[in-house]
């Protein structure tokens, strides 16, 4: 296990090396790609739900005769001929 005296000195020689500045970029850039992350996945679920909760009637006369699309173009045929 890791005592804080060993985290303390592995922050201070990750400070030495990167400096503060750009450790402070590399933690906004990792924190606008996790924001970024959630929010498209928020919107991917969003527009799931969406797309599944859409009432559409022709899909609902196809669940219940189960041959609502066939019927339509046999139908379609018919009137061409």
């Amino acid at each position: 296990m890791i005592s804080p005296w060993q985290l303390l000195i592995i922050l201070v020689i990750v400070v030495l090396l990167f400096g503060t500045k750009k450790l402070r970029n590399m933690g906004s850039d990792l924190g606008g790609a996790v924001r970024g992350f959630k929010k498209s996945m928020s919107e991917e679920e969003n527009k799931s739900k969406d797309e599944d909760s859409e009432f559409k009637p022709d899909q609902l006369e196809e669940n219940k005769s189960g041959k609502a699309g066939t019927e339509t173009e046999e139908k379609s045929r018919e009137k061409q001929d």
